[in-house]
């Protein structure tokens, strides 16, 4: 006798974007899954399965599957993800990522005739991937969207004049309800909106596509939208993005690093950078990490030297290097022997987590990406924020209207900023006593949920139910 759907495991698909800040947190999802004893399909190209680490438990349940990249001109030979390629010159990649529609297709045409059991329950597909809901409605297999973060959502949607407005206009038709006029929306600087805006809604986007298009192809042809979040994490934003998508939004929880295996924080104690944390006083240490995807021009890394010399603490300063500058050019003349007896600068890879876990760790300046801020406040560590692109900047804002941190002051109109207005953030969140002691009390209270298991494991729960609550025995 067969397993009726409400007891019986799933088979989920997994197709996380083309950007390890994506198929990280992802992976952990599939984990997670397969850890309830539901089989998972996690699908990307051979190159960038191959740079995953190594699965921690149940590996059995979980089947990376290898799609080929298709090759385009222009797309340097081996680039699969987004870490390969400088962030402006990505069209190639868009473009080749739209050439797995097929392969995916084929995939699924494939895994729904096996038959035995192994035809899918769901698709799981990232923002921008329209073609996977397309192939899925094919098949007749639900599909839910992995969307971008409400405080993203949010930010966009403050353009538009009033709550009736909001309603009627939901994401996946207007997908950025809010370009009136060219003005950012609410709170959101200049340099932020002209950033983001030609990608969101331009015409000329990857592929003939702008991202803000692909964003409402995917939602549209999806059954529900899940999110990396929760109501406790976005506070009001997650509400006005639930209203915003027209369609079913389930928290998946933060899918925090899990305390075990190679990403835990116990690891790597023979790391340099580890070893070097061990020689410095307890919560003395400000960690600087902008992201492997985004480095910063040449010139604001001098500025960001300049203010860490300048705020006077110990720093461990894991800094991409900008491309296209000698090795001799990326820090100021002397920067290094001035300030080698508290601070170390390394390019290469650094294991991020043990660094967050270390005790020396008093501070992170941090671009606000969603893994790092997950991270970083599942240590109860204060931020010093320095968003650069994406939902950066909407992550910053709600971070500092929770007080967890400080944001560095910027140019409104290019998005500059110079060593004060570094040296001000980190001075005010790691040495002066009032304003450090709001931004740790609160950072503490953020940490309370992130680091709550039960809590993260019951959204992991109730998202399962979700997903069984649109199965039948006819699926």
């Amino acid at each position: 006798m067969s397993l009726s759907p409400s007891s019986r495991p799933l088979r989920v698909v997994l197709c996380p974007w083309l950007a390890f800040g994506h198929m990280l947190p992802y992976l952990e999802l599939a984990e997670r899954l397969a850890s309830r004893g539901h089989r998972v399909s996690y699908v990307s190209t051979p190159r960038n399965l191959a740079r995953l680490p190594p699965l921690r438990r149940h590996a059995g349940s979980i089947d990376l599957v290898p799609l080929p990249l298709p090759r385009v001109e222009g797309l340097p030979a081996g680039a699969e993800s987004t870490n390969d390629v400088p962030g402006d010159r990505l069209q190639p990649l868009w473009e080749a990522f739209d050439g797995l529609a097929a392969p995916f297709a084929e995939f699924l045409r494939a895994a729904c005739a096996a038959g035995g059991g192994n035809r899918p329950d769901w698709v799981l597909a990232d923002t921008f991937h329209h073609w996977a809901p397309a192939a899925a409605r094919e098949h007749g297999v639900p599909c839910a969207v992995l969307m971008p973060t409400a405080a993203l959502i949010a930010a966009l949607a403050c353009g538009a004049r009033d709550h009736a407005e909001l309603a009627a206009a939901s994401i996946y038709e207007h997908p950025i309800a809010v370009c009136r006029g060219g003005e950012p929306p609410a709170g959101m600087p200049r340099y932020e909106w002209d950033r983001n805006a030609p990608l969101l809604s331009g015409q000329g986007g990857a592929s003939g596509m702008s991202m803000g298009r692909r964003l409402s192809l995917t939602l549209e042809r999806c059954t529900i939208a899940a999110m990396r979040s929760c109501p406790e994490w976005e506070l009001g934003a997650f509400p006005l993005a639930a209203a915003l998508l027209g369609k079913p939004l389930v928290p998946l929880g933060l899918l925090p690093p899990s305390p075990d295996g190679g990403r835990a924080a116990g690891t790597h104690r023979d790391d340099a950078t580890a070893r070097w944390l061990d020689a410095q006083p307890p919560k003395s240490v400000v960690y600087v990490a902008l992201g492997s995807e985004v480095p910063l021009r040449v010139e604001l890394v001098h500025e960001l030297a300049h203010g860490l010399e300048l705020a006077g603490t110990r720093f461990l300063w894991a800094l991409r290097k900008p491309r296209g500058v000698a090795d001799a050019d990326v820090l100021p003349a002397g920067f290094q022997e001035r300030t080698g007896g508290r601070g170390l600068v390394t390019m290469g890879w650094v294991p991020q987590i043990a660094i967050l876990a270390h005790d020396a760790v008093g501070a992170f300046l941090t671009h606000c990406g969603r893994n790092s801020l997950t991270e970083g406040l599942l240590y109860g560590h204060p931020l010093i924020m320095l968003p650069i692109t994406g939902d950066q900047g909407p992550n910053a804002r709600f971070m500092a209207g929770r007080k967890v941190g400080m944001q560095v002051a910027r140019n409104e109109d290019d998005g500059s900023f110079d060593r004060h207005g570094i040296e001000n953030a980190i001075r005010a969140v790691m040495v002066e006593e009032d304003t450090r002691r709001i931004f740790v009390a609160n950072a503490l209270k953020m940490q309370e949920f992130v680091a709550d298991e039960d809590l993260q494991e019951r959204y992991i729960d109730e998202f399962v139910q979700k997903l069984r609550s649109y199965i039948t025995d006819g699926n």
